[in-house]
C-alpha cells in the first residue's frame, strides 16, 4: 500500500493495516537494508512498572527518605 510522508515528515499508515494492531499506541522506529521498519511497542502502566515496584517495597519495609537518603551517602563513601 502507497504512503506519503508530509512536510513535518509524518507518515499515516493505512485504516487496513493498522486493523491488526488496534491495541497499539507506540512503534519502534528502525531502518535496515534501506527499509523502515516499525515494531509495536507494548507500555505498561506506572503502576506495574519496576519503580511502582520499588516504591511499594520500600513503603512496605517502612523506609523514609532519610533513610534511602543516608544508604547513597554510605555507598558513595571513599
Amino acid at each position: 500500500m502507497l504512503c506519503k510522508r508530509t512536510y513535518k515528515n509524518q507518515v499515516t499508515l493505512p485504516k487496513k493495516i493498522m486493523e491488526d494492531f488496534k491495541d497499539i499506541e507506540y512503534f519502534e522506529a528502525k531502518t535496515q537494508g534501506g527499509r523502515i521498519i516499525l515494531e509495536p511497542v507494548k507500555m505498561t502502566s506506572l503502576s506495574d512498572s519496576s519503580l511502582a515496584k520499588a516504591r511499594k517495597k520500600i513503603a512496605a519495609l517502612g523506609l523514609t527518605e532519610k533513610d534511602i537518603e543516608d544508604a547513597i551517602a554510605w555507598a558513595r563513601k571513599d
